[in-house]
């Protein structure tokens, strides 16, 4: 085991990591940390990231807005508490499963549905900041646990992770289509993306035409509107299945 070193952590790891109490300085004891990170996480749910201010979140929670202070230093750490709350536990996977492809699918397919619940995730770690926090941290972990029946050496596995990761991030950005993640991009009508698109491109663009004629901008199909996440998803992991199958041929040296 490994000996750590370093200073002090920042006092927002220590209380994600259960080294220091959540306790109040103060006699507003009924105001938890809990039950302030469970009410912005239903702020930016309902209303989005940019109505979540710590004055909207002392309304909501009918107190003044100084007493959240005694739990949050300030709203970066706000946030750095919902983010490790908001994901929730990841899947269950073994440290070996018999079928890594199908775990690391039902890894991405969930991870999904945590960004649909909660879009504003997606805002708040568009910089790439690693994240520290148990919560996300958890979601990493089972990811690499996925692969850990394969010959893939650790760096192997974590870039796998991270191409799954990035197209599972991406492919949520695009389709939740938050307006408050691509300002000025929003049409106040209302009309679907294709139909604008329609209207715009010329022979300037000889691609973009055949795919529009061919519908590909039109609205996703109702029948199965994760048609083209399960596709993309598919095309990637066949990818990584020739690489695991190279892998248990020819095991990587070192």
């Amino acid at each position: 085991m490994s000996e750590k070193t370093g200073g002090e952590l920042p006092r927002t790891l220590e209380l994600l990591w259960g080294r220091s109490g959540r306790r109040a300085r103060g006699p507003a004891q009924a105001l938890s940390l809990d039950r302030i990170v469970t009410t912005a996480i239903a702020i930016a749910d309902t209303e989005g990231l940019a109505a979540l201010s710590m004055a909207r979140l002392a309304e909501r929670l009918g107190c003044a807005t100084m007493s959240l202070y005694r739990h949050v230093a300030n709203k970066h750490e706000l946030w750095t508490f919902m983010l490790d709350a908001a994901p929730g536990p990841p899947p269950k996977i073994a440290p070996r499963p018999a079928d890594w492809r199908a775990e690391l699918h039902r890894w991405a397919v969930e991870l999904t549905g945590v960004y649909r619940r909660h879009p504003w995730i997606l805002q708040m770690t568009a910089a790439g900041t690693p994240p520290l926090d148990p919560g996300q941290l958890a979601w990493l972990d089972a990811g690499l646990r996925a692969l850990g029946g394969t010959a893939l050496r650790p760096r192997e596995k974590m870039s796998v992770l991270l191409l799954v990761l990035h197209y599972v991030r991406g492919d949520t950005q695009l389709s939740t289509n938050d307006p408050g993640a691509a300002p000025g991009q929003d049409d106040p009508e209302g009309r679907p993306y294709g139909e604008l698109l329609a209207r715009l491109i010329d022979e300037r663009f000889p691609a973009l035409t055949e795919a529009l004629n061919d519908g590909v901008f039109d609205e996703a199909d109702t029948e199965d509107p994760s048609a083209d996440f399960t596709f993309g998803l598919d095309r990637i992991l066949d990818g990584v299945e020739k690489l695991v199958l190279d892998r248990g041929a020819h095991p990587a040296a070192g």
